[in-house]
């Protein structure tokens, strides 16, 4: 049981005192660009079904 109670210990400390935690406006910078890496992610995965959907639509209506 000390051994558990250790590495709660040991844990606790470290997340306290040696972990860099990032500031509020480095965290809503980086939400910033997570959410606009996200959509042109979902553009771009959009425009290629789009484009495929089309294409597949005007192949299989030629038969």
């Amino acid at each position: 049981m000390s051994n558990v109670k250790d590495y709660i210990n040991g844990t606790v400390e470290e997340m306290r005192d040696k972990v860099s935690w990032p500031t509020f406006k480095e965290l809503q910078n980086s939400s910033v660009l997570v959410l606009i890496g996200s959509l042109v992610f979902a553009l771009v995965v959009g425009a290629m079904d789009f484009v495929f959907d089309s294409s597949l639509t005007w192949f299989y209506n030629q038969f």
